[in-house]
């Protein structure tokens, strides 16, 4: 392995054994896949759900970033190496994430790691990825605002993907908006980047409800949007529970027109719902299954020839899908799978060619320029999209962060650097 990773591990292997203890179980049970304890063989660790509550968008992932090592593989692998995948199921607990972000990083020595859905998984991880500097790449669509050394999270943030679709919707239906999401970091979070771009376009949020995420029954939400007078609801909300919202919406004939930066994208409501549950929700999004290009027709069908079982291939499964293919070019620029390294080419900036189109990496911020678009379901569930347009993350580029003169390790709030909202 890695120069750098033998140092670490030659540091760390007097306090890893008591780390592994409790896990050896779950790892055999987890399923390690074609390589044993300690190969010397590039490695990358696959942490991503495959069971239990974040299954439905995890799977996806774990599929895709499988595909493109496997693609990888057969032409040749990196630097003429094959790589290695340890990828046992987290099954939606963070406490086994813990766990096997140590066994990854202490027994396995892994040369990068994808990891998690959630923001709070995120944040369950984050302490160890910063303590041993390990590369990781975070792909999931989340509130935005992590200032890293070693952590790239590489899916739109709630800047970019509310950025997209509320002044859409304000310019189409009015200023007055009604946000509900779900009642943790990222619900809370994606309300205040509402009420920012809201107040950067001379709108207004009436009303706001936090939900907790078990929450199934909507009458009084639904009760309380009717009441609000709000020309259109901005909807974070997460999860096969909160999904029933949009079905309630639908029974109790609430015709208002809804924005999200949270549906169909990540869990397609809009194939699992009967129509019209989503008739005239509009999303921000830097990729859905649906985007009529060349490039993406040929990716879906590669993604459904391998996986002929799979049922949807969400905007996160596309950013692990090309995050894999940058981490290539990167080593392969680097001449080595040296984790510092590899950083050091990933922060002299990469453009890679993804399904999504082209986009590059900010090297300051480790997020991506996405191509943002906004999708529109109908009243039958069909969907068409608005005319892509760039977005920068540039909240932290406005924070001012500059990971490769300044390694600090921070997330950021809209209030650290906007105020008052």
């Amino acid at each position: 392995m890695t120069d750098r990773s033998l140092s670490r591990r030659d540091v760390l292997a007097g306090g890893a054994a008591g780390a592994l203890t409790s896990i050896g179980g779950c790892v055999q049970n987890g399923g390690l896949l074609g390589i044993q304890s300690g190969a010397d063989a590039p490695t990358v660790a696959i942490l991503e759900d495959r069971s239990r509550d974040f299954a439905l968008t995890g799977t996806a992932k774990y599929r895709t970033t499988k595909l493109a090592i496997e693609e990888i593989n057969r032409d040749g692998g990196i630097l003429g190496r094959e790589v290695d995948v340890f990828a046992p199921d987290p099954q939606s607990d963070n406490m086994r994430y813990q766990d096997l972000t140590r066994h990854a990083i202490y027994k396995e020595d892994v040369d990068a790691l994808w990891a998690g859905y959630s923001s709070a998984t995120r944040e369950a991880i984050r302490p160890l990825i910063n303590d041993h500097e390990q590369l990781y790449f975070y792909t999931t669509q989340y509130e935005g605002g992590v200032c890293d050394k070693t952590v790239f999270p590489l899916g739109a943030t709630a800047r970019q993907q509310l950025g997209a679709v509320v002044p859409y919707l304000i310019e189409e239906y009015g200023d007055r908006i009604y946000t509900i999401a779900a009642d943790y970091n990222f619900g809370q979070l994606s309300g205040d980047w509402v009420k920012l771009i809201a107040d950067e376009h001379d709108a207004e949020v009436v009303g706001e409800e936090y939900i907790p995420l078990g929450e199934t029954q909507f009458g009084s939400t639904i009760n309380n949007i009717q009441a609000s007078d709000a020309d259109f609801v901005m909807s974070m909300l997460v999860g096969q529970n909160h999904s029933s919202f949009y079905e309630q919406r639908a029974a109790s004939g609430l015709e208002i027109p809804i924005g999200s930066s949270t549906t169909m994208a990540q869990g397609y409501e809009h194939l699992r719902l009967d129509p019209p549950a989503l008739s005239d929700m509009y999303v921000g999004v830097n990729y859905m299954e649906e985007l009529p290009t060349d490039r993406n027709a040929d990716f879906v069908e590669r993604y459904y020839e391998r996986w002929d079982d799979a049922e949807y291939l969400n905007q996160e499964a596309q950013n692990n899908y090309f995050s894999v293919y940058m981490y290539k070019e990167a080593v392969e620029r680097a001449g080595t799978f040296d984790q510092d390294a590899v950083i050091a080419e990933l922060e002299s900036g990469i453009e890679i060619e993804a399904p999504e189109g082209d986009i590059r990496l900010d090297p300051k911020t480790h997020h991506m320029v996405h191509n943002m678009r906004v999708g529109h379901a109908d009243e039958n569930h069909e969907l068409t999209f608005d005319e892509e347009q760039q977005i920068e993350p540039s909240f932290l580029q406005d924070v001012g962060c500059d990971l490769p003169n300044d390694p600090e390790r921070t997330q950021y709030e809209p209030q650290d650097v906007y105020g008052g909202i």
